[in-house]
């Protein structure tokens, strides 16, 4: 699948436009296939640059960049995803699904 940029930029408020909201949507998500990290992402530079929830060896608020995600290669060849039928929640709901 292939990740469009100007998909998000319409999906994604810019970076900082949440920072005052106490439980800001999630409105999109990404995974690499063949693993167990997810990259929630609730802003966007635009670019590259997202501000979002990141589940991983542990689980925390960052930044986090498209490009870096996009070269990543898994067995078979296989990249990032983002999850098509992923429907946006608060950020308390998908801690709660991760702590």
């Amino acid at each position: 699948m292939k990740i469009i940029i100007d998909d998000l930029r319409e999906k994604l408020p810019p970076l900082y436009a949440t920072e005052g909201v106490s439980d800001p949507l999630v409105l999109c998500r990404f995974f690499l296939p063949w693993s167990k990290w997810l990259w929630y992402a609730m802003e966007f530079d635009g670019e590259d640059l997202f501000f979002g929830y990141v589940v991983g060896d542990v689980c925390e608020l960052g930044y986090f960049s498209l490009k870096e995600l996009l070269d990543i290669r898994g067995p078979l060849g296989l990249t990032l995803e983002e999850d098509d039928g992923f429907e946006a929640v608060p950020l308390s709901n998908v801690r709660s699904l991760h702590e």
